[in-house]
């Protein structure tokens, strides 16, 4: 789904007279603010669980339900949306009451065009702010651990993601389980213009089909039997962010006509809503199957495919970017150490030697899994003597399997476990590489040319 370019932002104008709710909306209009109308609270209530808005500008006087009443509903249904006050002079201890309740500001009356604006912008930065940081918080990690890997091949897709990032384009992310698909979609949206937005996740492998609608477009309390309040979906969720959709080939054949729509028209239906609701969001899909085959099969849409496929990024499993396991190691066991505040264990030679010949048929995910069972139920051997077969796994083909099944070449292996090892000697020297190469065993003349031999950088390596 294409970005939308929708002006400064989405204000609803809550008012119950309608010469100034009129007025209100055509100068937001008249300065580049998307601005739509309510005359009450309960309009105001409607208007938001069909269309996602920014900020609230709402009047406090009204019959009925008043601004006060509206605010406290909002900190309820939709906390993330700032609330501007209209008020009177005579009513300035009335805004700030609504101001201890949760409104992010108030304007006085007549409210100058000019005010209205400042005000205006002023709430919807504090929302992109706090939207941001929330943001951060979460995926920091995510994103750090995407980009760890200085193999060849995931240079590769580290380069693809980037030049998809700003494109706003649908991107499919297809490999085998633990492959890291999740977080390379997390960068992606952290590069994007909509970083600022949420980043979103469902896996379609574990959404019952009868709850399916509801989970992806949400419902009205009472549109069905247990409907007990409303429920907005992921899609709903994800408005002006991004959508992961996880295992996008295991979604019900019923479901994928509904997705098609979505994409296409930025729009769906809420159940128990008669009119639709739009929403802008990036869809980003991953999968471990053979999304082809199973067009083939008449198991998934062709044409929802079509409209997946239009960036396909490739991610390797770990056995074709062997040289980044000893990277992926180290990065886990200094994650791991931090979180159980202990030193984080070196990793030895006969470690590395391990690393390397295993085929980590659980990719990324059992490499993290392998560091942190050895550092938590053998924590005085540290990474000694790692487990690398659980749940029957093994390192290498059975007896009898044929030939072509065994890595029997001996100078890539060679040349992996030197690699793995002039990378771990400089991060214990600290760059310094008079101290890599004592702690290789060379001469500090022929470090260069080992480091030239491995494509390293060594003009970051102090003296």
């Amino acid at each position: 789904m294409s970005d939308r370019t929708a002006g400064r932002g989405r204000v609803l104008v809550v008012e119950d007279e309608a010469y100034v709710r009129d007025s209100l909306v055509e100068i937001l209009r008249s300065r580049r603010f998307d601005a739509s109308a309510a005359g009450s609270v309960a309009e105001a209530v409607a208007h938001l669980g069909r269309s996602p808005v920014d900020v609230v500008l709402s009047d406090l006087r009204m019959p009925g339900a008043d601004g006060l009443e509206l605010v406290r509903r909002m900190q309820t249904t939709a906390p993330d949306v700032p609330v501007v006050i209209l008020t009177g002079h005579g009513n300035v201890s009335s805004a700030v009451e609504c101001l201890k309740a949760g409104a992010s500001d108030y304007v006085l009356k007549p409210a100058e065009p000019e005010a209205l604006e400042v005000v205006l912008d002023r709430a919807l930065e504090g929302r992109a702010l706090r939207r941001e940081i929330r943001y951060l918080r979460s995926a920091v990690a995510a994103q750090d651990e995407a980009a760890v890997g200085e193999s060849a091949p995931w240079r590769r897709v580290l380069a693809m993601v980037e030049a998809a990032a700003a494109s706003g384009s649908v991107v499919l992310f297809t490999g085998e389980s633990g492959t890291g698909k999740e977080l390379l979609a997390r960068r992606l949206h952290a590069l994007s213009a909509r970083a600022a937005g949420p980043f979103v996740k469902v896996n379609c492998a574990a959404v019952p089909l009868e709850v399916w609608e509801s989970e992806f477009f949400g419902h009205r309390k009472g549109s069905f039997a247990g409907a007990a309040s409303d429920r907005e979906g992921r899609f709903q969720l994800a408005d002006r962010g991004t959508l992961l959709l996880d295992e996008v080939g295991a979604m019900p054949s019923a479901g994928q006509a509904k997705l098609l729509r979505v994409i296409q028209d930025g729009e769906f239906e809420r159940l128990g809503d008669e009119q639709p609701t739009r929403v802008d969001v990036r869809v980003v899909a991953s999968t471990n199957s053979d999304l082809e085959a199973e067009v083939q099969k008449g198991r998934f849409r062709a044409d929802l495919f079509y409209l997946l496929n239009v960036v396909r990024i490739d991610v390797p499993p770990l056995r074709e970017r062997r040289d980044d396991v000893p990277i992926l190691a180290r990065h886990f066991a200094d994650q791991i150490a931090l979180r159980l505040g202990r030193p984080s264990p070196e990793l030895h030679p006969t470690t590395l030697v391990r690393l390397f010949a295993y085929s980590w048929p659980g990719n990324v995910r059992e490499v993290r899994n392998v560091i942190e069972r050895a550092m938590i139920l053998d924590p005085a051997r540290g990474l000694e003597d790692l487990d690398l077969a659980p749940a029957g796994a093994s390192s290498s083909p059975p007896e009898g399997a044929p030939l072509a099944e065994r890595e029997l070449n001996l100078r890539d292996a060679l040349n992996k476990l030197e690699r793995g090892l002039l990378v771990e000697a400089h991060r214990r020297a600290g760059g310094v590489r008079k101290e890599a190469a004592r702690l290789l065993g060379i001469d500090p003349r022929n470090l260069s040319y080992y480091m030239r031999k491995h494509d390293l950088d060594a003009d970051s390596v102090e003296e």
